[in-house]
């Protein structure tokens, strides 16, 4: 049987999606590790500026339980985690990623200080921002305007899902229209946004799901990261779960979802990840989750079986950033 040929132009291998590593190659030329760090900054929805508890699938270490210890200096978290990618990747540059709660909530000059540090750990040749759209203001958004043009930058906004009933009943605290806002005001200032979403969300069937994806398909983005809703122990969402308050999703459901997501959004959205991952000690589920391998070999198949790629029924307007430069400037396609 003669194999399919990969039809999907952003791919060295037999990706039918556009995935980080390619992206990254492309940009800088060699392999690139993103290295988490954990600033020890805490976030709006749990002090009670706008709301208390977090959200309700998140876990008191606030999505940062790869990431470093925050009683340590952001030097020596970085180091750890460098000693170990050298002996694989002697070789690589390093992104820092600045991951656990909320990453643009604290004064100005205390943003300006985690960030420069960051840009001067050795081999650091760019630097992620994972943040809430509503903690991003003018004068943010200036400093990362301006950051964004002295090197690569890309800042992340959890949004989760358009649906803002879906969003009161995880506790996000946000709406969809401050979203749309905080993504203003980087967007206006060239600054390379990645959004994060969830499927899987208690209350969302596959079609809510898609319209989240088509929504983001219309908007300039430089990436998506989708994952797959975990539930932890000791959140507000296991005790729902645990009360019979909405089911998980099965694998092969969510390779489907997945798959017609990757259809939707134009190919030059980087897409930093396909699935997510629980704590083990703390996942109670879904337990096929476990194995992220098998999970994204099914999406390869499953895109192959359909004969489809990442963009196929993309909007034929839809504005994305072109992330296939070589020289490292970020342009609008």
């Amino acid at each position: 049987m003669t194999p399919q040929k990969n039809p999907f132009p952003y791919a060295q291998d037999n990706k039918r999606y556009h995935t980080f590593s390619y992206a990254l190659k492309q940009r800088f030329g060699r392999k690139v590790c993103k290295v988490s760090l954990n600033a020890g900054l805490s976030c709006p929805n749990i002090d009670g500026t706008r709301g208390r508890g977090g959200c309700t699938y998140c876990s008191s270490a606030g999505s940062g339980e790869f990431g470093g210890d925050p009683a340590l200096p952001l030097e020596l978290q970085f180091e750890q985690v460098r000693r170990m990618l050298s002996k694989k990747w002697p070789d690589c540059a390093y992104l820092p990623y600045f991951q656990a709660h909320t990453n643009t909530y604290a004064p100005l000059p205390r943003l300006q200080e985690l960030y420069e540090r960051a840009l001067a750990l050795p081999g650091a040749v760019g630097l992620s921002i994972s943040t809430r759209p509503d903690c991003i203001d003018e004068e943010i958004a200036d400093y990362l305007g301006a950051l964004c043009r002295r090197t690569y930058l890309t800042v992340e906004l959890g949004l989760q899902t358009i649906h803002d009933d879906t969003a009161r009943r995880i506790n996000r605290c946000h709406t969809y229209a401050e979203f749309l806002e905080g993504f203003r005001l980087l967007e206006e200032r060239g600054v390379p946004v990645v959004v994060h979403l969830i499927d899987g969300l208690p209350g969302e069937n596959r079609d809510r799901m898609l319209e989240t994806a088509r929504a983001m398909a219309e908007l300039p983005l430089y990436g998506v990261k989708l994952h797959l809703l975990h539930v932890l122990r000791g959140t507000p969402l296991a005790r729902e779960y645990e009360a019979g308050g909405f089911r998980l999703l099965e694998r092969d459901e969510y390779v489907d979802i997945v798959c017609s997501q990757l259809e939707l959004f134009p190919a030059t959205f980087v897409m930093g990840r396909l699935t997510g991952d629980g704590a083990p000690d703390d996942l109670i589920g879904p337990l096929w989750s476990r194995k992220k391998l098998v999970v994204l070999n099914e999406i390869d198949k499953e895109l192959v079986r359909r004969d489809s790629f990442q963009g196929k029924y993309a909007p034929i307007k839809a504005g994305a950033f072109n992330t296939n430069s070589i020289d490292g400037e970020l342009i609008y396609k």
